[in-house]
């Protein structure tokens, strides 16, 4: 989710593991996507710039009036954990369906409380790491995870206790537990991976310190490198994460290298402290899988998710197989930047220059128009949520960098950009929806138990969006060049969000496994493993791309690497969002009714079989390999354009 030239970029929030320990991934995501938008002003007038400004910037006291009410429930919350703990032995044998759906009655409500809690914090310190009262905010909200995480742990294993059988005949003697079915069904399945209740509360009570790394990494980056400065069309750009991003996509190939020289020397020069973060992170998913008997991270990644590893593993050998398109199109980029050679820094400038801007107005109508094809109530969603004040919009001294959503169940969104008015921010604007528009489907359909919906699925809706956009924008291109341009945003597209993540995946799966064989992990090792993929990748050793060794010290910059075995899903949702966004828009009957019944499910099916029901077998090559082709078909269509 990028700022600039795709949303394939690693540098949106993670969610910290503790929430996803407690309340499941899941529904982290929940919450109604919405936007806020001003209107453009009539020719001649001015505008009221504050007012734009105010409109630009979220309004959090929905949530809490204020940093006092915020304390208050958490201090709550944290009184009410002893009453949760004291039920431990209350779901013996004997015990009946009315006192089991009163337990999950009971963590549900603290799960949409904590959500709540856990909003109100992430969203502050995103947009101003430095801020000590959001710094001391975020810990507090975190280290509360864990107090909520071991005052139930005792539950999944109490449950598991009691067994399928019991737990089927409780189901049927109270319809009220229908709503907990799936959740009940996981903890189940995962039974033999369970620990003791003891064991459970012990590892739930240090589960904050797992994102420890995760948080160290983001305030190293956000506020105690002294980035360097470059003087670019006579201004000075701080070269950090987020000017790096502008920068790469310069036009001057010269500000390009120099950019990237500055970067990522500033990496190299934290190369030890950003290894040690990570390899904490390697080695504490390396310890889960052992001590849970999973056979390899993993598994032990994919298992809650129910995400068969086979379609992990075909993704990187089809993605293997795919490779010769990926260096034609390096070959193309080569020969529409009239470069002599072809570099690291050479990846990001459009192949085709368009000195068009979207405004965050426009941006918001163009999206509107795009996704026509979803139909009238798809697009009603998206006109309700566009009237909410409930985005922060501009970058800012302090603020991440990247895009989310994130939000709670029952309340409008909250959207997090870092819009600069270009292409890349028009479709980080239209993925982000994507994510919204899913939310709000999923909550009309589902109660918040499975109106949450696994990462697998997350990506596909928000990249159909964006390949919507590509659709429409191509429809509406009027020159050749402006056709090129579109074209060349869709192979870029591939490139960011198929073949660089699959790349992603292949580092940590290999970082996994060194770990797993006893290797010592340190930042130059990472440095090693990342520079021989991106050789790889790359076609350095045909000629194709040359990586010079200064660009090996990118790991450090993937911030999703602190979230593991997260990106692939990137790269298995943009050949999903190509399988339905094609047909979608070529108005092949049923996709459309087959996708939206893919949002609106949740996490009420199986991921993988919710896919397979619309049509879609990810554990198939088959599908990765269509994308291959309509990436060659692409080429060959700007290559007929230029000749």
């Amino acid at each position: 989710m990028s700022l600039s030239s795709s949303p394939f970029e690693p540098v949106a929030r993670c969610v910290p593991a503790r929430v996803a320990a407690f309340v499941g991934v899941a529904l982290v995501l929940q919450g109604l996507a919405a936007t806020a938008l001003h209107a453009q002003a009539p020719a001649g007038e001015p505008r009221d710039s504050r007012a734009e400004s105010l409109r630009e910037i979220w309004d959090l006291t929905r949530l809490f009036p204020d940093d006092a009410a915020w304390e208050a429930e958490r201090q709550a919350i944290r009184a009410e954990l002893p009453a949760l703990r004291a039920l431990q032995g209350s779901l013996t044998s004997a015990a009946e369906a009315k006192a089991l759906l009163g337990v999950l009655e009971r963590q549900s409500a603290l799960q949409r409380r904590m959500q709540k809690l856990w909003v109100f914090a992430s969203t502050q310190i995103s947009t101003d790491n430095r801020e000590r009262r959001n710094q001391e905010r975020s810990a507090l909200a975190n280290a509360l995870w864990g107090e909520a995480g071991s005052a139930t742990a005792w539950i999944d294993p109490a449950i598991q206790a009691l067994g399928r059988e019991r737990i089927e005949a409780l189901q049927r003697a109270e319809p009220g537990l229908a709503r907990h079915a799936r959740r009940l069904a996981n903890v189940l399945r995962l039974a033999a991976h369970r620990l003791s209740a003891e064991t459970e509360a012990a590892l739930a009570a240090q589960a904050p310190l797992l994102g420890v790394a995760s948080e160290a990494r983001s305030m190293l980056v956000a506020s105690d490198i002294e980035w360097p400065q470059l003087v670019v069309d006579g201004r000075p750009v701080r070269v950090s994460d987020t000017g790096y991003q502008q920068l790469r996509e310069h036009p001057d190939r010269a500000v390009r290298q120099q950019a990237f020289e500055q970067f990522f020397k500033t990496y190299a020069q934290f190369e030890g402290t950003f290894g040690t973060l990570l390899a904490q992170r390697v080695q504490s998913g390396v310890i889960n899988a052992r001590l849970r008997h999973y056979p390899s991270a993993v598994a032990a990644s994919l298992a809650p998710s129910e995400v068969p590893e086979a379609i992990l593993r075909t993704l990187v050998a089809e993605v293997n197989a795919g490779l010769p398109a990926l260096h034609r199109y390096f070959r193309l980029r080569q020969r529409l930047l009239r470069l002599p050679d072809l570099h690291y820094h050479d990846v990001y400038p459009d192949m085709v220059q368009s000195t068009r801007r979207y405004d965050i107005t426009e941006s918001g109508a163009i999206t509107l128009a795009a996704l026509q094809p979803l139909g009238e109530e798809v697009q009603g969603l998206l006109k309700l949520a566009l009237s909410a004040r409930t985005m922060h919009v501009r970058p800012a001294a302090g603020k991440r960098s990247g895009a989310y959503q994130t939000g709670v169940y029952g309340e409008p969104p909250f959207v997090f950009l870092n819009h600069q008015d270009t292409y890349g921010s028009l479709s980080t604007f239209a993925h982000e929806w994507g994510h919204g528009l899913h939310t709000m489907l999923a909550q009309r359909a589902q109660p918040f138990e499975t109106a949450g919906y696994p990462l697998f699925l997350a990506e596909i809706a928000s990249m159909t969006k964006e390949v919507l956009l590509n659709h429409h924008m191509l429809a509406r291109a009027g020159s050749k060049e402006e056709r090129l341009f579109v074209l060349g945003r869709v192979l870029e597209e591939i490139r960011g969000g198929f073949f660089r993540q699959a790349m992603f995946a292949e580092f940590e799966l290999q970082a996994h496994d060194a770990v797993q064989r006893g290797e010592a992990m340190s930042g130059k090792r990472f440095t090693q493993i990342y520079c021989d993929l991106l050789r790889r990748y790359h076609g350095s050793g045909q000629g194709v791309l040359q990586i010079d060794p200064k660009v090996c010290t990118e790991w450090a910059f993937i911030s999703h690497f602190h979230r593991p075995f997260y990106v692939y899903a990137y790269a298995t949702s943009i050949t999903a969002a190509f399988h339905f966004g094609e047909q979608i828009a070529a108005g092949r009957p049923g996709v459309r009714d087959a996708y939206l019944g893919v949002l609106r499910a949740g996490s009420s099916v199986p991921p993988h079989e919710l896919l397979v029901r619309a049509g879609l077998d990810l554990t198939s090559p088959a599908p990765y390999r269509s994308l291959v082709r309509r990436m060659n078909e692409v080429m060959d269509e700007m290559e007929r354009l230029l000749d």
